[in-house]
Order: structure tokens, then sequence, then C-alpha cells
């Protein structure tokens, strides 16, 4: 057949930060990763052009697979953050503004670029050293035998998002049934190798926050045609469980492999029907009472399970099925061609039916200490609830994180400015040792440098967006937040509160300066005698890799040379 139209040769773009158009789309890519962070954040509203549902959001994962990005430069950008909050589950906005800064503030200076990425390796060697040192005075140890930092960590992640639109009672609620949850999938006393439970998350409409619990066990959606007397008939338990993996809908399709003999005049589909009705007089004979599958069930064999008593439950899902299994114990059944195993067979202690609001549940409790447990979030509407639910499974999975290393930095970005100031004095010091290694003039590194630590500030900067001014002291390097409508003779000690992570307050020996206009290079002190706790924390194994990826990918945007695309 031949071609309707042309082929186009690939285009060959040049030095794409040399185009203005790029780094207009980059700068605007930043101006709107800035404006959504933290607690007073912007919300974005998303929607295409032909109407259909319209996203509310300020997180970097849903803003970002809900954006097209045309340019490759930004979908590299995209790719790199999507990648470190798919493992992390925190500081995604973190690496986008930190990254994207890092490159104008680097297009800006006269320099090379390729300067500029060895000096930005070099910085981020001197960062990541220090903060796995011990005395590292941003770093913080998370002790588990009081749940203080637990709730601190869990209410930073959820109170960054105000789309999910949390009073201050509503944040303290859910962050404590958060680390009640998380807690719960911690087994207690087991010998060798722990394993970990697992959160599952179930969302309510239309309910007010504070309803929102957490249950032991799986709660699963209610089956249509079942009823709170038909769960009362089977009194106490504990009830015996099957579990199949495959479609029991008696479709000849979904016999996959299995052989299936029938007399030539017979009706295949009553052949199906009829080894399904085989295996439900096994299943009543064997004494189930609980008959689960995930996907669909045959109205027949529905009939046919009820009349005996049996609760059927269809079209579980994926997510489901594994939790299913290890609260039950029970294995999955991959076909009915065949007898249930009796070694297949789980138990569950127990069936209750909740209720919340206009829905209904089926909650499974489970046979003996299980690390499984379920959370029901609720909401007062869709979009609030989409994303409430988001932040409370990051909130679960940066406390998982927090186990494997249990340490945290402190946040309100005071990490940031302190890493700044922490870089400013060290590489000052070691000027001569630097310029000798990577074969640059004294000029240029302490220009790179100053572009790099300018960058760590901005981060720390974009957390104000009312026109509030940031300053960082000038002995322990920490953020502080001034009110834009300061009195023309206040001084800051007059106006400035705790600083962004609340671990120090004011006094008379502080001196502070803007972060806007820069500081003089001093060297940060260790906080010491404080009696406060920080009440702002961040997931350090979430934010050492996202310094680390964000330096990462901008030295990559900076590296690039030529862009090839197809056009066709």
């Amino acid at each position: 057949m031949s071609r309707l139209c042309k082929k186009h040769p690939s285009l060959c773009t040049s030095n794409p930060l040399t185009d203005e158009e790029v780094c207009r789309k980059l700068a605007l890519l930043r101006r709107i990763f800035a404006s959504c962070f933290g607690p007073s954040g912007r919300l974005k509203q998303i929607h295409n052009n032909v109407g259909g549902h319209v996203l509310t959001t300020s997180t970097s994962t849903v803003l970002l697979k809900a954006l097209t990005l045309s340019h490759p430069m930004l979908k590299l950008l995209s790719a790199s953050v999507l990648n470190h909050v798919s493992r992390f589950s925190d500081c995604g906005l973190f690496t986008a503004i930190l990254s994207s800064t890092l490159v104008e503030n680097t297009k800006s200076l006269d320099i090379e670029p390729s300067l500029a990425i060895k000096v930005n390796r070099r910085l981020l060697d001197m960062c990541t050293s220090y903060l796995t040192k011990e005395n590292c005075s941003c770093k913080v140890k998370v002790d588990f035998s009081s749940s203080h930092g637990l709730l601190v960590l869990a209410q930073s992640v959820i109170t960054s998002k105000p789309a999910c639109m949390l009073t201050r009672r509503e944040a303290q609620h859910i962050c404590s049934r958060v680390v009640q949850a998380f807690l719960r999938t911690v087994p207690c006393d087991t010998p060798g190798r722990v394993y970990l439970g697992k959160v599952v998350t179930v969302s309510v409409e239309g309910q007010p926050v504070e309803e929102s619990a957490v249950f032991p066990g799986l709660l699963v959606d209610m089956p249509e045609n079942l009823c709170l007397a038909d769960v009362a008939k089977l009194g106490p338990g504990p009830f015996r469980v099957v579990v199949f993996n495959a479609s029991l809908a008696g479709d000849l399709s979904e016999t996959e492999e299995g052989a299936l003999e029938v007399d030539g005049s017979a009706c295949p589909e009553a052949a199906v029907l009829e080894q399904l009705l085989r295996l439900g007089e096994q299943v009543v004979a064997d004494k189930v009472e609980l008959f689960v599958c995930q996907r669909v069930v045959h109205p027949v064999l529905q009939q046919y399970l009820k009349r005996h008593g049996v609760i059927v439950v269809e079209r579980l899902g994926i997510s489901l099925l594994e939790p299913l299994l290890q609260v039950t114990g029970a294995q999955a059944v991959a076909t009915f061609q065949a007898p249930v195993p009796v070694q297949s067979y789980g138990q569950v202690t127990g069936l209750v039916v909740r209720c919340c609001g206009m829905k209904e549940m089926l909650h499974l409790l489970p046979a003996g200490d299980s690390t499984h447990c379920t959370l029901m979030l609720c909401h007062r509407n869709e979009t609030m609830l989409n994303e409430f639910r988001v932040v409370c499974q990051r909130a679960d999975h940066v406390l998982r994180l927090t186990l494997k290393e249990p340490y945290a930095l402190l946040g309100g970005g005071c990490t940031e400015t302190h890493l700044a100031a922490y870089l400013r004095h060290k590489s000052g010091s070691d000027v001569s040792g630097a310029v000798s290694d990577l074969g640059c003039s004294r000029t240029d590194y302490l220009l790179a440098t100053d572009g790099f630590c300018r960058s760590l500030e901005s981060v720390a900067r974009a957390l104000e967006h009312d026109g509030r001014e940031s300053l960082v002291d000038l002995s322990h390097g920490h953020r502080w937040a001034v009110p834009g409508d300061m009195e023309p003779k206040a001084t800051w000690k007059d106006v400035v509160g705790s600083c962004g992570c609340g671990l120090i307050s004011p006094s008379q020996d502080l001196e502070w300066a803007p972060l806007s206009a820069g500081c003089p290079p001093f060297s940060p002190v260790k906080t010491v005698n404080i009696a406060t706790q920080p009440q702002v924390l961040d997931s350090f194994p979430a934010k050492r890799n996202a310094l680390q990826v964000a330096v990462e990918t901008a030295n990559l945007i900076l590296d690039l040379k030529y862009i090839i695309q197809d056009v066709n």
C-alpha cells in the first residue's frame, strides 16, 4: 500500500537550552510546581478542551500524569520525578523544583555547563556525606518507643496537600488513624525473618472525615444479593473460606488449557455448568461458609450456594486477592475442573456487616494475629476523597521507609537552608582543593557553588505564597517566615515565631538575613539543650534520594547537546 503522505526526516535540535521557547516552558513548569508546594500551596484544576472530568490537585504525581508535556526535555524531568515518587512516595515537588531551578540558575551564570555539572556532583557528594553522619544537625532519629515521631511524619505528609481540605481536628484524627494502621502491619514477637503486613484502603464518599477508622482484617464490598439476615444465620465463627482466582462465569473461553470431555450430542455450556455445580456440591459438603472469587461467579452456582447457606463474594479484584489470602490463610484455587484440595481452604473468625452512611461492607475478621488491616477513609465529596486517598497511602509508605532507616529530616524548609549554609561554609574553606580537583578558576567555582546553594534556598522560599519573606538565622541555618504586612519599625525578632520545623524559638542571640538577598558564609551549629521536639519532619530516605535525583536530572539536562525527534 502506498503512503498517504511523504515521510519527513527526524528533527534534530542542537543545544536545546539556548532555545528561548524551551526555557520559557521550563520556567512555567517550575512556577507550577513551586505554587503547589507546602501546606499553603495553590491548587491546580486540570481538564481537557472538550469537557469531561475536572481534576483538582497539588500532588506532583497526579499533576504530572494529567499534564501533556510536548518537549522531550520536559518529559525527561517528568519521568525522573515520577520514578522517584513511585519508589519513595514523597518529595516529588521538591525534586521537580530543585531540578528545574538548578538548570535555570546554571543557565544564568556565565560559566560552562560542563563545569557546573562537575561542581553539582561535588556538592551533591558533600550533601550525601553530611547527611549520613551521626552528628548531622538537620537529621533526627525516630524513636519507635514513642508515637510522636511517627505522628509528625504522617502529619507532615498529609497537611502538605491542601486539596484534602482538612481542619486541624480532622488532620489530627486521620494522622492518628494512619499511624495506627501502620503499627498494625508490624508483627510482634515473630521469630526469624519479619514480614510487614499491608494496609488496604477503602473510600467512603459523603461522610465526615472523623468517621474514618481502622479495622483488623479486611473490608470488602457487600454482595448485592446478600442481606444482614443471611450473615446472622451463620451464627458465631470461625468459618471456612475458599478463594478462586479463576473465572467461574461458565464461559468456554475461560477454561484455558484444561481438558473438557463432553458427549458429541451434549451442549458444551451445559457441561461447564454441570462441572460448576459439582464444584458447588463439594464446597457445601466440605462445610464452606464463605465462597470468594476474584472474578465472576455463574448465577446458577450463586443460587445453589446461597440455597445452602454459603455467602458468595464475587468480583473481588486483583488488588484485594493477596491481602485476602494472608488474612484467611487460604490458597488461591486456579481452576474449577478439579476438586478443591483440602489444604486450599482458609478460615475467618467471624463475619460482620459494617455500615458507613449509605455504604455497607462485609468485614472479614482475621484468623489469629493478622498484620493486615483496612483503613476506611471518609470525606465529604469525590474530589477531596481522591486526593485524600492518595495522600494517606503515601503517608503509610513513608512510615514503612522509616522502619528501614529510622531517621527523619527537619521539615519546613530548615533542611534546605541548613544544607545551603553548610555547603557555603565547607566550600569556602576548601576553595583551593576544589579548584585543583576540578581544573577551574576560583571565581567560576564560587559562582557555581552559589548557584547550587541558591537553588536549595529557592525550594525553601517556595513554601511561602502570600508575599511573606523567608529568613535564615545565622547560627543554626534554619528557615523563618516573616509576615508580608510587617510594620516598618518592627524588628525581625518581634515578628518571627518558631522556625519552619518548630525546633527553635527566637532569642536574643539569633541574627537573621533574608533568603532572597543572600547571606554571608557561616558555620551552622548543632542545636543542643533544646527541650522542644520538631513539629515538621520529612522522610529521610525520600528526601535524600530526591536530592540525588534532582541534581542528576539537572546535570543530564545541562549536558544535552542534541535532541532528535521523529515528527512522523
